[in-house]
């Protein structure tokens, strides 16, 4: 890497889903040379969803031009689906990042600023089709890479994210050893991580305890899109 800073700069936001950034995050401080920033409106504590609280480490208005720009998901992200403030901040970024990224559904935010259309998009599975409001391509895959769009499938998936960007910003045998270093070695206890291997009626109950959210994403992602036309 370069001996400049590669800055790296997560959006935070209100129900956030925690994982979504503390995945890469815990992945991306380790790159050589990188300056991270934790950013919101203000730097006030912000709630992730369960209940952590975060702090902010710049604000919209402060925070420099970063190399990689990155939205997590979570419930959250609902609102800023509509909220121009933080919009206009992500097209800003993203015109001078070298990559525009995204964990989960963070996607759908990349997309109501107008950042994928035309871009293979990964995003958590139960919002997959709404990313065709914006113009994607929807990809079932932990991580697609399209240009320099970069995104994430659900939550754990920001994790092969993280180690995705690694390998290309600092080559492959860095990433690899910021793997072993944090011993990403998923075993997981049961194989039911995904609609493809869960069982029909897991997923069926999964889906139905979070209609609510997802009509409501639904509705302003419509809302999100007919604004882009």
């Amino acid at each position: 890497m370069a001996a400049t800073p590669f800055r790296v700069g997560f959006l935070l936001f209100p129900d956030i889903t925690q994982l979504d950034m503390t995945g890469p995050y815990e992945v991306l401080t380790k790159l050589p040379g990188a300056e991270v920033h934790l950013i919101w409106k203000t730097l006030e504590a912000v709630r992730a969803g369960g209940g952590m609280q975060i702090l902010p480490t710049t604000t919209y208005a402060a925070c420099p031009q970063l190399d990689l720009v990155c939205v997590p998901g979570g419930f959250g992200m609902n609102a800023l689906l509509e909220d121009e403030e933080t919009l206009s901040f992500l097209r800003r970024q993203a015109a001078g990042a070298q990559y525009v990224t995204s964990v989960c559904t963070g996607s759908l935010v990349l997309g109501a600023a107008g950042l994928l259309k035309g871009k293979r998009a990964a995003t958590h599975w139960m919002s997959m089709d709404m990313l065709k409001a914006f113009g994607a391509i929807p990809v079932h895959e932990r991580v697609v890479v399209d240009g320099n769009t970069v995104t994430g499938g659900g939550v754990t998936a920001g994790i092969d994210f993280g180690l995705t960007i690694a390998a290309q910003v600092a080559g492959p045998e860095v990433a690899k050893a910021i793997q072993l270093g944090i011993e990403y070695d998923p075993h997981p206890p049961f194989n039911a991580g995904s609609p493809r291997t869960a069982d029909a009626a897991l997923t069926e109950q999964v889906t139905q305890a979070a209609a609510a959210r997802q009509t409501e994403r639904a509705a302003a992602v419509k809302r999100a899109a007919a604004r882009l036309s």
